[in-house]
C-alpha cells in the first residue's frame, strides 16, 4: 500500500516547488513582534508606524455618506476622476507643482503603490540601489519581482547624526541598476535628503537613464525645517523617469483604510490602468470619497498631528539621551526614534524582553536590513502623556541592558 506522506514532508515539497526568489522572502520582524501582543490592552504599542489617533470624523462621515449614496460599485481602475483632481489640488497647494490628474493612480495602500511601481519597472535580475537601514517592505517587493537589492549604508555616527554619502550611492550603480530608491524623510532613521542632494541624484539618474523611486510618505512630519520637505516632483520634468509613492495612512490616521497613490510619468496612464485592474480592480469607491475629504479638508489635522509628534519626540529624545549606554538619533523627519544600546548586538532579543517585562512594543533594527542589527526603533506618533508613561517603563530596562 502506498504510504501517504507526512504533513511536514508535503509542506517541504511544496516549499521546494516555489520559485527561489519567493522562497527567500524574509519574515517581517516588526509584524512578528506585534503579533506577540497585538491585542493586549496593557501594551504601549510603539512597534508599527501608525498614530494612536482615530481617523478624523470629517473623513469617516464623508465615507459613511458615500455608502448611503450608493458608492459601492466598481469604478475606474485609475480611481474616481474627482479623487485624482483632489490629489492634483493637494500637490499644488503644498509643493506648488502642477501634476496632471491623469498621472495619479489611487492604490490599496502605500504597499500596493510600491508593488505596482516595481511591477511596472523591474525584470528578473534588475538591481535596486537603496540606502539602508530602510523600510523592509521595499526590499521584499524587489525580491517578489525577481530583482536584487543593492544596499548602501547610511553614515550613522556616534554623535547621533545620520548622513548619506552620494559618492558611495552612485558607486553602487552597475549596468544592471534599474532604479535608486529614496525615502525622505526616512523610516527608520529620520534622515531628510537636502534639496541640493536631490538635484545631484536627479542629474546622475538622467545621465545614466536610471529611474528614481521616491517614497515621500512622511513629507509633513519634520521638526527642524519648514514643512513639507522638498519633493522630486519640484525638480523633475513630467516625462522624467520618476515614480512617487504615497499613502493616506500617516497624514490622516488611515492605516486600516488601505489607500494610497502613485504618481507616474506622463504617458504611463494606460499601463497603470492595467496594473490596477489586475492587482485590485480599484480602491473601494466609498473609501475614495473619504480620501477626497482627507485631501481637501485635512490640512489642519496634519498640522495638529505634527505638533503632537514634536512634543512626544522631545519626551523620548530627552529621556534616552540622558542614558549613558544609549545612543539616540534625533530625527529630522518621520515619526520614529532610532537608537542603540551599548553592548547589544541583537535588537530583536532586546525588543522581546522589553515587551515581556515592561509591556512596551518596539521594533528591532534588524527588521530594516543590513546595519540595523544592534538598533531599535520606536514610533512616537502617540499622545504625549502616553509617551511619558512609555519612558517610565523603558528607561530602567534600557539602563540595565
Amino acid at each position: 500500500m502506498t504510504q501517504i506522506p507526512m504533513a511536514h514532508s508535503v509542506r517541504k515539497a511544496i516549499d521546494q516547488s516555489l520559485p527561489p526568489h519567493i522562497q527567500r522572502l524574509a519574515n517581517n520582524q516588526i509584524v512578528k513582534i506585534a503579533d506577540l501582543a497585538r491585542d493586549d490592552p496593557n501594551v504601549i504599542k510603539l512597534w508599527i508606524g501608525e498614530s494612536d489617533l482615530a481617523t478624523p470624523d470629517f473623513i469617516t462621515e464623508a465615507t459613511i455618506a458615500a455608502l448611503h449614496e450608493g458608492y459601492t460599485r466598481y469604478t475606474y481602475s485609475l480611481g474616481l476622476p474627482l479623487l485624482r483632481e483632489a490629489l492634483a489640488r493637494y500637490h499644488q497647494r503644498h509643493w506648488g507643482v502642477e501634476v496632471d490628474p491623469n498621472r495619479f493612480s489611487p492604490t490599496v495602500g502605500g504597499m500596493n503603490a510600491m508593488m505596482q511601481v516595481f511591477q511596472s519597472l523591474f525584470s528578473p535580475g534588475d538591481e535596486l540601489v537603496i540606502p539602508v537601514p530602510t523600510w523592509p517592505n521595499i526590499m521584499e517587493v524587489t525580491n517578489i519581482v525577481g530583482g536584487t537589492v543593492v544596499p548602501v549604508a547610511y553614515e550613522i555616527s556616534d554623535d547621533g547624526t545620520v548622513t548619506l554619502d552620494l559618492d558611495r550611492l552612485f558607486g553602487a550603480v552597475t549596468p544592471k541598476t534599474k532604479a535608486i530608491a529614496i525615502n525622505s524623510p526616512a523610516n527608520p532613521t529620520g534622515w531628510v535628503m537636502p534639496r541640493e542632494e536631490m538635484i545631484a541624484l536627479r542629474d546622475f539618474a538622467r545621465e545614466r537613464g536610471i529611474w528614481i523611486i521616491a517614497d515621500e510618505v512622511y513629507a509633513h512630519f519634520v521638526y527642524e525645517m519648514p514643512a513639507p520637505t522638498p519633493s522630486f516632483l519640484q525638480i523633475c520634468e513630467p516625462d522624467e523617469r520618476l515614480m512617487v509613492t504615497n499613502t493616506f495612512s500617516k497624514n490622516w490616521c488611515m492605516t486600516g483604510w488601505r489607500s494610497g497613490w502613485v504618481i507616474f510619468p506622463t504617458g504611463m496612464s494606460k499601463l497603470f490602468d492595467r496594473l490596477s485592474q489586475y492587482n485590485t480592480t480599484s480602491t473601494p469607491t466609498f473609501i475614495q470619497r473619504g480620501c477626497i475629504a482627507a485631501l481637501d479638508q485635512g490640512d489642519d489635522f496634519i498640522k495638529m498631528q505634527v505638533e503632537r509628534c514634536r512634543h512626544s519626540c522631545e519626551i523620548f529624545y530627552q529621556a534616552l539621551r540622558e542614558l549613558p549606554n544609549v545612543t539616540v538619533y534625533k530625527p529630522k523627519g518621520s515619526f520614529y526614534m532610532w537608537f542603540a544600546v551599548d553592548g547589544v548586538t541583537d535588537g530583536y532579543e532586546l525588543a522581546v524582553r522589553v515587551l515581556k517585562e515592561k509591556s512596551v512594543g518596539i521594533a528591532p533594527g534588524s527588521a530594516f536590513g543590513p546595519g540595523g542589527e544592534r538598533f531599535l526603533r520606536l514610533c512616537f506618533a502617540i499622545d504625549p502623556a502616553l509617551a511619558e508613561e512609555a519612558v517610565e517603563r523603558l528607561v530602567p530596562i534600557l539602563r540595565a541592558a
